[in-house]
């Protein structure tokens, strides 16, 4: 049985979007993708978004809904994948994003340097804890090119998992803490060069 959600705000706000079911996609619940898109709100409009361990979905639509310019969905899971697909032609969603069936470091691997993503998002399984420092290693050091200067990368997390305040050039700007759930804020250290 697939569990249901809603698109809190924008242009699809109160229509439903389907979850995997099962506990290998755990998806962020509605009170936290609101208070991260309160954080947000400021940066969405015309913003180059990348969800990372995408799952049904469920951010990057939100993201879509409140106004970003492009979404890039990277999510491997096939049984997620199916689900992602089906909620965004649910929403009769045709452009304004792209899914990437594959590894995040698969994908990260074949953006263009300059890609320049202002806002990443990365969700990864919370029993999968080498992801978290893998993926934001790889951000802050030989993917970091592919960032905008003024990047704001996201990782949800365990509230007691701790993360790193450094990966690289990227450094923690802001840590908030909602039920057993986190959101770790990070920023690059200096702009990108050349």
């Amino acid at each position: 049985m697939l569990l249901a959600m809603r698109i809190i705000a924008g242009s699809y706000r109160s229509r439903t979007l389907q979850a995997p079911p099962g506990m290998a996609t755990r998806p962020t619940s509605d009170r936290l993708r609101e208070t991260l898109f309160n954080v947000l709100a400021p940066r969405i409009e015309g913003a180059r978004f990348l969800d990372l361990y995408s799952g049904s979905g469920a951010v990057g639509i939100e993201a879509m809904s409140r106004g970003a310019e492009q979404v890039d969905f990277v999510e491997r899971s096939e049984p997620a994948l199916l689900v992602l697909r089906k909620n965004l032609a649910q929403l009769g969603l045709t452009a304004g994003f792209r899914v990437h069936p594959t590894s995040v470091s698969s994908a990260l691997k074949k953006y263009k340097p300059g890609t320049a993503f202002d806002i990443v998002f990365l969700d990864p399984p919370y029993d999968a804890v080498q992801e978290y420092a893998a993926t934001l290693s790889f951000l802050g050091s030989a993917a970091s090119s592919v960032l905008a200067d003024d990047v704001l990368v996201i990782a949800e997390h365990r509230k007691k998992q701790a993360l790193e305040d450094r990966y690289g050039q990227l450094r923690r700007t802001r840590l908030l803490q909602q039920g057993d759930a986190a959101l770790s804020f990070y920023a690059l250290s200096q702009p990108n060069v050349g």
